[in-house]
């Protein structure tokens, strides 16, 4: 696989289509994971002064909290493949007026950054999608200073993750659901197994490479209640692939039997 061949299909979903929609619902989607990320970036404590790499950084949310730790004497790099999300990244940047940070449209497995230039190495949900991990990673690598840190936060396997597994379940019903892809194929739970990423990180590299869980509740598209909950979830996500071929009725049917499932866990405004 050439460097141009590699992650093709995940740059052009992110360009056409998945990117252009994560940024219609940005807000929303920010609300559902910003609990998640900001946990990661406690645990990675960026330091005032220090220089960050924000890996899938997408719409900016992780790149902006970041920027502001590490003050105007430190600095912070977000790259992406998506060019819509970037876009929307920058003029957030624009509107709080922060000036230690830099937006880069590239493949973070395949991009000639400078070596040594960053303390630490971020991401949130943005390091499952690589065709080669080990090589992305040994990439990533080569930009951290000595005694430099990566940190990043992924999902678990699917079984642990409800606000997937339940609608699917509700999907199901009503539309054939794909045979699940081999594990370690690029995606959402890419990253599911411990012990396979340990083996890639330490193949490219890396040591002291340890594993933290973290489990909460999120509330769907920003714990907007059950309506809320069924349009968000008809709109992006495993769900929203699923039925985007489908005609009225079904789409119609999917959307009643996740409402049905939803409404006996929603609490108030919120659906976790």
């Amino acid at each position: 696989m050439t460097d141009t061949q590699a992650n093709a299909e995940q740059i052009e979903y992110w360009n056409e289509r998945g990117g252009p929609q994560w940024v219609q619902l940005q807000e929303r989607l920010d609300a559902q994971i910003s609990p998640l990320g900001l946990a990661a970036i406690e645990n990675a404590a960026a330091q005032s002064g220090e220089s960050v790499l924000d890996v899938g950084c997408g719409c900016g949310q992780t790149s902006l909290t970041l920027a502001e730790q590490v003050g105007p004497q430190g600095s912070v790099i977000g790259v992406d493949i998506s060019q819509p999300m970037l876009e929307r990244a920058r003029e957030r940047q624009e509107e709080q007026g922060l000036q230690n940070m830099t937006f880069v449209n590239a493949d973070a497995q395949t991009h000639q950054f400078e070596p040594a230039i960053v303390d630490l190495i971020f991401s949130r949900f943005g390091v499952m999608f690589f065709d080669d991990p080990a090589k992305a990673f040994g990439n990533l690598r080569s930009t951290l200073q000595d005694r430099g840190r990566l940190c990043f936060i992924c999902w678990q396997e699917l079984q642990k993750n409800d606000w997937v597994r339940v609608p699917l379940q509700a999907t199901a019903q009503h539309v054939a659901l794909p045979t699940r892809p081999e594990a370690g194929t690029p995606g959402p739970f890419a990253f599911a197994a411990p012990d396979r990423v340990r083996g890639i990180l330490e193949s490219a590299g890396f040591q002291d490479v340890t594993f933290q869980s973290h489990e909460t509740d999120i509330g769907l598209g920003g714990a907007t209640g059950v309506e809320g909950a069924v349009e968000f979830l008809m709109a992006i996500g495993p769900v929203a692939a699923l039925v985007r071929e489908s005609d009225q009725n079904t789409r119609a049917s999917v959307a009643d039997a996740i409402r049905e499932t939803l409404t006996p866990i929603a609490d108030g405004d919120h659906v976790n």
